[in-house]
């Protein structure tokens, strides 16, 4: 391994890149806010990945496939900085990545969003942000936590890119702040806090669940009462091992019977924290949507990753003579749409309105063997596979490392182009105008 020391942090050079992980952002006891982290003497080990949030295995494993194991743990919120080698200081513009993972998975440390090919390719900078995730990071119950403990992780991180990106090359002026389904919701999110909105220039928004929401603090209460009452114990002394168990039976519950609802039972709570009730938040969005670049989209076939395999439902209906499979595809594309493209559409219809410059695409089936199609995730290795990180997807099947590889290739241009410019120059991919549906087919 070949060290590279920044001012404060000692990272790995891989190559024309630098990636320094595991830099701890913030600190914060259970059910507290995140305070700054005190700076330590010396130079910071950042060659190391960071545990990650307590959480269950996500539901999209049998997907997208399993990232290397970390170990996991309540002290969770720290970053991982990719840069170009030898970046001065101020220099490149910088790409925010907030994962997905439904707040219940999911983890900026995670192999599987290296982002040494994205900065190798396009230059800019990557950082990728952990954040507490389920009860520990969204649990809304009096006299327990107020909710949006998460959001304000991902508050305090891009406050600490604003005020320490510069020594890795990195310019605070221009900070794309990007994520994909829970990420991206929480994108969204961001756009209406008014301590947020001024840490960052620009928002992609990649399969942002649009047909979800919000939580009501009816909703949310609703939802930590029975988490409570599955705890069954003190959640402030609690073990971790306990509370995952109690919140593993809380999801079950939310889902339903045959598990057909998959909204996150943990989500931002309106009117709680740093965000504000739903109005005066859509009111901060228009009102700071001027001159403001966003990059906007979904796959085709988004359904297909919930319920595309083995389901209780789903599964049935496929099997039924003659109309099953007709039946299941007409199904899972109403869901789709409601859950996904139709909210898309119209908030980029609200954003352009108010000034915004929104870009928007659909993400089409990378192979069409695949019985998973362009489902939900299928973007993300367009952006961060590197070499055999994502070979062993399911969702990726039978594309072999090059092909992956060359398939991205184009997407991570665009996304390197509109982080550095706020445009996308190609001729074939204009503006969104209200009341349009056409977008950029990729990849």
């Amino acid at each position: 391994m070949e060290c590279v020391v920044s001012a404060r942090w000692r990272g790995e050079a891989r190559g024309a890149v630098a990636v320094f992980r595991g830099i701890p952002y913030a600190r914060a006891e259970r059910f507290t806010a995140p305070e700054p982290v005190a700076a330590v003497d010396g130079v910071y080990d950042a060659t190391r990945r960071y545990a990650m949030a307590p959480q269950l295995p996500g539901r999209l494993e049998s997907v997208m496939g399993r990232a290397e194991p970390l170990e996991q743990s309540e002290d969770c919120l720290a970053l991982t900085v990719t840069a170009p080698v030898g970046a001065q200081p101020g220099t490149r513009p910088v790409l925010v990545w907030l994962h997905g993972g439904a707040y219940l998975a999911g983890s900026g440390q995670w192999n599987l969003y290296d982002a040494d090919r994205l900065v190798g390719e396009t230059g800019v900078v990557v950082v990728s942000v952990s954040y507490r995730l389920g009860v520990l990071g969204y649990l809304r119950a009096p006299g327990v936590s107020a909710g949006n403990l998460g959001l304000r992780d991902q508050i305090a991180a891009l406050r600490w890119v604003r005020e320490n990106i510069d020594e890795f090359g990195g310019d605070p002026e221009r900070v794309t702040v990007a994520g994909q389904s829970a990420g991206a919701q929480s994108v969204i999110t961001l756009l209406g806090i008014a301590e947020a909105r001024p840490l960052f220039a620009g928002a992609i928004v990649q399969s942002a669940p649009f047909g979800v929401g919000f939580h009501s603090h009816r909703q949310a209460e609703r939802v930590g009462a029975m988490f409570l009452a599955e705890l069954d114990a003190d959640p402030f002394t609690a073990s971790v091992p306990e509370l995952l168990a109690a919140q593993g039976r809380t999801v079950r519950r939310c889902a339903g019977p045959g598990a057909v609802n998959p909204a996150p039972p943990f989500l931002p709570v309106a009117d709680a924290g740093p965000l504000p009730d739903e109005h005066a938040w859509r009111s901060a969005v228009r009102g700071a949507a001027t001159d403001l670049p966003v990059l906007l989209g979904c796959t085709a076939e988004e359904a297909r990753a919930f319920y595309g395999g083995p389901h209780p439902v789903f599964g049935r209906l496929r099997r039924l003579p003659v109309v099953g499979a007709r039946l299941d595809t007409v199904v899972q594309r109403l869901i789709g749409r409601k859950a996904f493209e139709h909210g898309l559409f119209r908030f980029a219809d609200e954003l352009v309105d108010a000034g915004a410059r929104v870009y928007c695409y659909r993400i089409g089936q990378l192979h069409p063997a695949n019985p998973y199609g362009a489902c939900h995730c299928i973007d993300l290795p367009l952006l961060f596979a590197d070499g055999d990180t994502w070979h062993t997807a399911p969702m990726l099947a039978p594309l072999t490392v090059a092909e992956i590889d060359a398939l991205g290739h184009r997407t991570r241009g665009y996304w390197g182009e509109f982080v550095r410019t706020g445009r996308i120059a190609d001729a074939g991919w204009t503006p969104h105008r209200p009341g349009s549906r056409s977008v950029r087919q990729l990849p």
